[in-house]
C-alpha cells in the first residue's frame, strides 16, 4: 500500500519524477512553435495575432496562477498540488489534440498553462524538500533546469516531426504518457513537504494580477497589427495599467498578499526574478520568431525547420546541466554572467541572419545563442537561497516573472520584423548581465 509519506524513497527517483513534470512544461514551450503554420492552415487562420494567442494563452494563465498555487503548495501540501497540476495539465493536453476549433483550442491551452501553474512552483518546493543540503540542492536544480534544456532541446525535433510525419495534434498527444508516468513515480518515490495550514490565498490579488496579465499582453499582442495609437491597443493598454496599479494597492493592504511586498527587498530574490523574467522574455520571443522566420521567410517545411533549431536546443540543454556544476563550485555570478553574453552575441547573430539560406551561419550563432542556458539554474538557485523559509513563495515569484516575461516575449517580438525583434531581445540580454553583477554570494 502507498502511504502519504515514503521515508526511504530514493532521492533519484523523486527528482526524476519532479523533472518528469517540468519536462512537459518545457516541452510544451517549444513543440507548439514548429506547429504554428500547420494549426493556421488547418483552421484557415493567417493572421500571426492568432498564432501569438495559441502560444500566450498558456504563458498568461501559468504566469497568472503561478503564485497563488506556490502558496496552495505551502498550505496543501507540494505533492498533492504537484500530482493535481499534472493531472490537469494531462487532461488539458487531450482537449488540445482534440480541438475542432482555434478557439476551443486556445481555451484549452490556457487551461493547460493553469495546470503547469500548479505543477512548476511545487516541483522546485519538492526539490528543496528532498536536498535540504546546499551542495547536493544545487546539484540537483543543475539536473531540474537540464530537463528544462532537454525540453526545450526536444521540442523543435518532436513538433517538427509530428507535423512533418502525422498532424499538429499530436504535439499535444505526446503530453500523456510523460504526465502519467511522472503521476505514477511520484506517488511512489516523492515525501509531502510540511504543511502550513495558515497559509492563505490571496484571491483579489490573484483577480488583478490575471487581468493586468492579460491585458496588457492583448494590448502588445494587438499593437501588432493595429499599431500602437490604436483604440483597442490603448484600451487594453490601459485596462492592464490600471489592473497592476490596483493589484499593487491590494497586495500592500490584504493579510496574506500572493506577492507579499518584503521578498522583493531582499536583494539577491529580487535581481533574480527581474533576470528571470528577461531571460524568458528572450528565449521565448527568439523560439517563436526563428520558427516563423524559417518556415515563411526561408520556405523550410516543419521537419526540416524543427532539425534547423536542433543545434540551438540541444546546446541549451547540454549547458544547463553544465551550469548546476558550475554553480555548485563558483557562485551564481558567472554562470549568469556568462550566458547573458552568450545570448547577447547569439541574438545579434540572428539578427543578421540573411533572407536567402545559410544553414551554417544559423547553426554558429544557435550553438552560440544556446549557451544563454548557462543562466538558467543559476538563477533559479539564487532565488531558492534567498529565501530559504518561503520555498514555495520563492518559486512562484519567479517563476511567475519568468513566465510572464516569455509571454510579452512573444507578445512583443511577435508584430515585429525578425531583425527588430532580435535586437530587442539582444537589448534584454545586456541588462540581464549588468543586473548579474548586482548577485551577493
Amino acid at each position: 500500500m502507498i502511504t502519504e509519506t515514503t521515508p526511504q524513497a530514493p532521492a533519484r527517483l523523486a527528482l526524476t519524477a519532479v523533472c518528469l513534470g517540468f519536462f512537459m512544461i518545457t516541452l510544451d514551450a517549444t513543440i507548439v512553435n514548429l506547429a504554428l503554420p500547420a494549426i493556421s492552415a488547418d483552421y484557415a487562420e493567417p493572421s500571426t495575432a492568432a498564432l501569438q494567442w495559441v502560444v500566450d494563452a498558456y504563458t498568461v494563465t501559468l504566469a497568472a496562477f503561478l503564485l497563488t498555487w506556490g502558496a496552495a503548495g505551502d498550505r496543501w501540501g507540494a505533492r498533492r498540488v504537484f500530482e493535481a497540476g499534472v493531472a490537469v495539465f494531462v487532461l488539458a493536453s487531450i482537449a488540445c489534440a482534440a480541438a475542432g476549433s482555434l478557439p476551443w483550442l486556445i481555451a484549452a491551452r490556457a487551461v493547460q498553462g493553469a495546470g503547469a501553474a500548479a505543477l512548476l512552483p511545487s516541483s522546485l518546493a519538492l526539490i528543496a524538500h528532498q536536498f535540504p543540503d546546499a551542495g547536493a540542492r544545487a546539484r540537483a536544480l543543475g539536473v531540474w533546469g537540464g530537463m528544462s534544456g532537454i525540453g526545450l532541446a526536444a521540442g523543435p525535433l518532436l513538433g517538427g516531426l509530428a507535423v512533418g510525419l502525422a498532424d499538429w495534434r499530436l504535439v499535444f498527444a505526446v503530453n500523456v504518457p510523460v504526465g502519467l508516468l511522472a503521476i505514477v513515480l511520484t506517488r511512489r518515490a516523492v515525501t509531502e513537504t510540511p504543511l502550513r495550514a495558515r497559509t492563505r490565498i490571496d484571491g483579489m490579488g490573484q483577480v488583478f494580477g490575471t487581468a493586468a496579465l492579460a491585458c496588457l499582453v492583448a494590448g502588445f499582442i494587438e499593437s501588432g497589427h493595429a499599431g500602437w495609437l490604436a483604440a483597442p491597443t490603448l484600451v487594453l493598454l490601459g485596462a492592464g495599467v490600471v489592473c497592476g496599479a490596483l493589484f499593487v494597492i491590494v497586495e500592500r493592504i490584504v493579510p496574506a498578499p500572493v506577492l507579499p511586498p518584503g521578498a522583493l527587498r531582499v536583494r539577491n530574490f529580487a535581481v533574480a526574478t527581474a533576470i528571470g523574467g528577461l531571460f524568458n522574455f528572450g528565449m521565448y520571443g527568439a523560439l517563436f520568431c526563428l520558427a516563423l522566420f524559417l518556415q515563411r521567410v526561408w520556405t523550410l517545411g516543419a521537419l526540416p525547420a524543427g532539425l534547423a533549431l536542433v543545434p540551438l536546443t540541444a546546446v541549451v540543454g547540454i549547458n544547463a546541466f553544465f551550469s548546476g556544476r558550475l554553480t555548485s563550485r563558483f557562485g551564481a555570478r558567472l554562470p549568469i554572467v556568462a550566458g547573458a553574453l552568450a545570448g547577447l552575441a547569439g541574438s545579434i547573430g540572428f539578427a543578421l541572419l540573411p533572407a536567402g539560406r545559410s544553414v551554417l551561419v544559423l547553426i554558429v550563432f544557435s550553438a552560440i545563442y544556446g549557451c544563454c542556458s548557462l543562466a538558467m539554474p543559476a538563477m533559479t538557485s539564487v532565488a531558492m537561497n534567498a529565501l530559504p523559509d518561503k520555498a514555495g513563495l520563492a518559486a512562484g515569484v519567479l517563476n511567475a516573472s519568468r513566465q510572464t516575461g516569455g509571454a510579452v516575449g512573444v507578445a512583443l517580438v511577435g508584430g515585429l520584423l525578425p531583425g527588430t525583434a532580435m535586437w530587442l531581445v539582444a537589448a534584454g540580454y545586456v541588462v540581464i548581465a549588468l543586473l548579474a553583477l548586482g548577485v551577493r554570494r
